[in-house]
């Protein structure tokens, strides 16, 4: 008994669902040194969306300040000490937008920061999509499910990957000092020690009276 051959409308439902666009995007984790400010430029066209996520992955008390800076010079996004966050906007005029994070209320912690951001709106997988008045066939309402579940696992897994990277960093934090803690508690073990047997020998040691020779 032969199996069925697959179907061209399922093979081509398949192959859009593989083949869906996303908006311009860009990921980038990069250090971010003590009393230090980085910024990213990003050419925008009028009207179209951009969002913008970031974390703190280690440092410090894991905080930055973030601000968004429109052509104008105008401030559309500003948040301080945050360890997270995300922001959306639409933008009102063309031109280079420029994102900033500072570190310059830190005197001593270096930052490792990540951030995610993405430009335009996510097109349709499916052809004529946002002009279909008839309700969407099996087949299609499943290729919208799988593309909305997979969009999901990629957050998760970007998320699961940025908390791993921040508890490694906190794991070898903590083992450093532990070492060290472990070591000074060593020496002063030793010092005690060393004190402890000189000062039992001092009360055990007998004292020679000093003789002197009588000269007739």
């Amino acid at each position: 008994m032969g199996s069925a051959a697959p179907r061209p409308a399922s093979l081509l439902l398949l192959l859009l669902l593989l083949c869906a666009e996303r908006p311009r995007a860009a990921e980038l984790t990069f250090e971010l040194p003590d009393n230090a400010k980085q910024c990213f430029h990003e050419e925008v066209e009028q009207g179209v969306k951009f969002s913008l996520d970031y974390q703190v992955i280690t440092g410090g008390h894991y905080d930055v300040d973030c601000y968004v800076e429109d052509p104008l010079g105008n401030i559309v996004y500003r948040e301080t000490k945050k360890q997270y966050d995300s922001f959306t906007y639409r933008t009102e005029v063309k031109g280079v937008y420029q994102f900033c994070f500072s570190n310059e209320f830190s005197t001593f912690s270096h930052k490792t920061v990540y951030f995610d951001f993405q430009m335009g709106d996510e097109p349709p997988i499916l052809p004529d999509m946002g002009n279909k008045v008839t309700a969407l066939t099996q087949m299609e309402s499943a290729c919208v499910t799988i593309h909305e579940a997979l969009k999901t696992v990629i957050d998760s897994q970007t998320h699961y990957r940025l908390r791993e990277a921040q508890d490694r960093a906190r794991a070898e934090d903590l083992n450093s000092r532990v070492s060290y803690w472990s070591v000074g508690e060593t020496v002063a073990l030793f010092v005690v020690s060393f004190s402890q047997v000189l000062l039992l020998k001092s009360f055990f040691t007998e004292k020679r009276p000093i003789s002197r020779a009588v000269h007739s």
